[in-house]
């Protein structure tokens, strides 16, 4: 198990996440918790590889069942994976990452495992979890010719992403092209690219797949740049030099009360007690259910996915 020297960096993550801690609890008072798993985890290992399907692997688990859930995954398909083990005064846990494709250039995906205690954590972030589980089935028997994809599953993105901190320093990241961290995909019909500082040519392979697929900009996929409040595993990657991105899906009719919600930090803290729009209604809450998840909107990430793994990096 790796074990790391806090830096003042290190500690300030600390001090933000307690603070966040306490506004979750704050909020979640009121609401009933009831977060139990929707399937036994044998029951996945056997049964349909669709994202919503493998979704249910980490469901309303703890986040030690989430974890030793998708270990459990990876060792029962005969997937070959690399534990990464950390530990520091913020906490600890365990990183898995796959690796697949050919090529000096290299493509990271990345899907936390873990929750906020006290949420199922369905759309946060078990329906990233289960595209990428997917997606590995499907490239595990086509890989990519000309590069290579690292499918990465974090430990306690919900603590600073600090699992995905402890990774940047110990693992290698040379040839690392891009990263593409996954949260919210479990919700809505338009691809958000986030935390987009500046272009960069992983950003504009990035969009072209998409187009490639019919997809139009700031209209059915927008970019957008740093998020102030909210933030996920990619900014480790980013702080580290290498162009990393947050990909979410959301539904476009919401499009301007979250472009308010999330850009204007200081009202945003406000609205938490009043308003949330979908799908930060349920963002860290009970009511962040495997019952509002949505086959389209995982299948649409799904497919982006798809094109931008099989686009030469």
């Amino acid at each position: 198990m790796t074990r790391h020297s806090p830096t003042l960096r290190d500690i300030g993550f600390y001090l933000r996440g307690r603070i966040n801690s306490g506004l979750v609890r704050a909020l979640n008072r009121r609401r009933v918790a009831s977060v139990t798993p929707v399937a036994l985890v044998g029951d996945v290992l056997d049964g349909p590889r669709t994202p919503l399907a493998l979704a249910r692997l980490v469901v309303g688990r703890s986040n030690a069942e989430r974890q030793s859930a998708v270990a459990d995954y990876l060792r029962h398909h005969g997937i070959p994976f690399v534990r990464h083990a950390f530990s520091t005064f913020e906490g600890r846990g365990e990183n898995y990452a796959v690796e697949m494709g050919t090529g000096e250039r290299m493509l990271v995906l990345v899907a936390h495992h873990d929750a906020v205690p006290g949420s199922p954590g369905a759309n946060d972030n078990a329906a990233a979890v289960g595209i990428l589980l997917h997606l590995l089935d499907r490239f595990a028997r086509t890989p990519p010719p000309n590069h290579r994809v690292r499918f990465l599953f974090p430990a306690c993105e919900e603590l600073g992403y600090l699992g995905t901190r402890a990774y940047v320093k110990d693992a290698p990241l040379a040839g690392v092209s891009g990263v593409l961290s996954l949260e919210l995909c479990g919700i809505g019909d338009s691809l958000v690219i986030w935390d987009v500082a500046e272009e960069s040519d992983f950003l504009r392979g990035v969009t072209a797949a998409l187009e490639r697929l019919g997809l139009r900009r700031d209209e059915t996929y927008h970019t957008v740049g740093r998020i102030p409040v909210f933030g996920s595993d990619h900014r480790a990657f980013a702080a580290a030099g290498i162009p990393a991105y947050g990909l979410s899906i959301v539904p476009a009719r919401e499009a301007d009360a979250l472009r308010q919600f999330v850009l204007s930090p200081r009202r945003s803290a406000l609205r938490q007690l009043v308003h949330r729009p979908v799908p930060f209604d349920t963002y860290h809450t009970p009511g962040d259910t495997y019952a509002t998840l949505e086959t389209d909107a995982c299948d649409r990430v799904v497919a982006a996915l798809a094109a931008v793994i099989e686009t030469p990096s």
